[in-house]
Parts: structure tokens; sequence; C-alpha cells
């Protein structure tokens, strides 16, 4: 992910990062990737790992996907919001590509101790590594929290003694639907993003109005994660499709809609982004 991400900024655009609910989204994710022709960033949040079977089932399936689709664009494999280093670590020695360790909810000193223990491991074996400062609000994947701002100082702390990869710091998103227009902090944004000099990423962004995320962009964010909006419009495809046809029991009727659904919302977001034919 850090050379996905390196090559993202230098080219002003993000790289989206769309969550695995089952291994159908996985595959509707990847098709809408290679239909761009856009890098991707899959992710597993770690609150969702076992209900898909584990780390190391994940990372083969989706291995095999790729394989199996032909798929031609940049792939990783992110482990999203990981609840502990020892989490981690299984998920490095599973196979994924990258991984985010999610320390917000410490103090910064054990913030900045145990994502530089999970930075040490992941990059002895050339795995990339997200941290967090501050806390992203909302409920997503049995995460909740409320909003609290990333603090500048603490975030120039945490990547220059822990040598992490890409920073989610906290500026006003939420997971899982807005009520009311985003308020994202940019004045805290650039701030942050030219203190630090690592590629930022942007949590919760589903829902952020379109020049919200161009100026993220702007200002530095080089991953932009979504997940409600494909859980909402796959939702809404199936909940329609029984509705209308109360008859209706064949699985692949009921359910490749909705995975043609994400696909759409998957390639509508790297055409925002700006990965659309980043590919090529």
């Amino acid at each position: 992910m850090k050379e996905m991400l390196k090559v993202a900024i230098e080219n002003n655009y993000a790289v989206g990062q769309f969550n695995i609910n089952n291994f159908q989204w996985a595959e509707a994710i990847l098709r809408g990737a290679e239909e761009e022709k856009s890098p991707v960033i899959l992710a597993s949040s770690d609150r969702i790992v076992d209900y898909l079977g584990g780390f190391k089932l994940i990372a083969s399936t989706v291995e095999n996907m790729v394989r199996e689709m032909v798929i031609t664009v940049p792939v990783v494999l992110h482990l999203d919001h990981g609840l502990s280093v020892e989490r981690c670590k299984e998920a490095v020695d599973a196979g994924y590509s990258s991984v985010m360790f999610d320390g917000s909810k410490l103090s910064i000193e054990e913030n900045i101790r145990q994502t530089k223990e999970v930075v040490t491991y992941a990059h002895k074996n050339g795995i990339s590594v997200e941290a967090e400062v501050g806390s992203v609000g909302g409920t997503e994947d049995g995460i909740v929290g409320g909003i609290r701002y990333a603090d500048s100082n603490e975030c120039l702390r945490l990547v220059q003694e822990t040598d992490v990869d890409a920073l989610a710091a906290a500026l006003g998103s939420v997971h899982g639907p807005y009520k009311g227009e985003p308020k994202l902090g940019f004045a805290e944004m650039e701030e942050i993003s030219e203190l630090i000099g690592i590629p930022l990423v942007l949590h919760g962004g589903s829902g952020i109005p379109e020049h919200q995320i161009k100026k993220s962009i702007e200002l530095g964010h080089a991953k932009i994660n979504v997940n409600t909006e494909c859980n909402q419009v796959w939702a809404k495809t199936v909940r329609e499709i029984l509705t209308n046809d109360q008859e209706l029991y064949n699985p692949q009727s009921i359910l490749v809609p909705g995975m043609e659904a994400i696909t759409e919302v998957v390639k509508e977001k790297m055409r925002l982004f700006g990965s659309s034919n980043q590919a090529c």
C-alpha cells in the first residue's frame, strides 16, 4: 500500500478502500476496479474477520479471486481497524499486504508504543502500516465512537517515532450515515499534512459531498475508505427484488443484482477519487 499511495500523492488522486462484508463484495469490488483500470484496496474490518472465516481464508480467497478473475490492476488486501498488535501480526502472517493498527482510544504514548511494535513486525515482512490519531465518530462494523479531532503535535510524534506509512487523522468524518452535511476540518487537515509528510487516510468516506472529497485529496488524502454506501445500495437492491417478487427464491436472481449495484458504486467512487485509468 505504501507504494500505491506514494504514486497517488504524486499524481493528485486517492485510492479507494472498499470493505469486504462477504466474498461477493470482494468479487464486485474487483470487477469494478478492473473495469475502471484503477488500483484498489480491499479491506476486512477486524471485527468481521472471524465472521468471514479468519485471516488465512480471507487472504487465500482474495488471492484466488484475483487470479481466477484475471485482475490486472494493483490490489492491496488491508486489515481495517486492527484491534490489537497480535491481530495485526496474524494478518501479516496470513498474507495481508497492509494493516491498520487502531490505537486511537489509547493515550498517545501507548498508541505510539503499540503502533511501533506493529510497524517493526510488518516492515520486517514488507508490509505497510496505517495508524490513527483522534477519533472517527459514528458506528460501523461494531466500531462506535464520538468525533475527537486529531492533535497535530500528536500526529507528528506518532509519525516520527513509529515510521508508519499512512495516517488516519480524525478531522470530522464519521463511520456510517451522516446526519446533515459533514464538516471536515480543512485548516487542521492542511496543517497536519504539511507537518507529517506521509499520506493521509480519510475514514467514513461514504456520504461526504464531492467538493469536500476533492478538497481532502488536494490536502494530502491518498486513501479514502468507503463501506456504508456499498452496503446501502446492496440492501436497497435486494429489498426491492424481494418486495417485487414474493415468490422468488433463487439466490442468484436475488444476489447478483446486489453485487452489480456494489460494482457501480465502486466505479463511481473511483472516478470521483481520480483513480480511474491510473492502472493502465
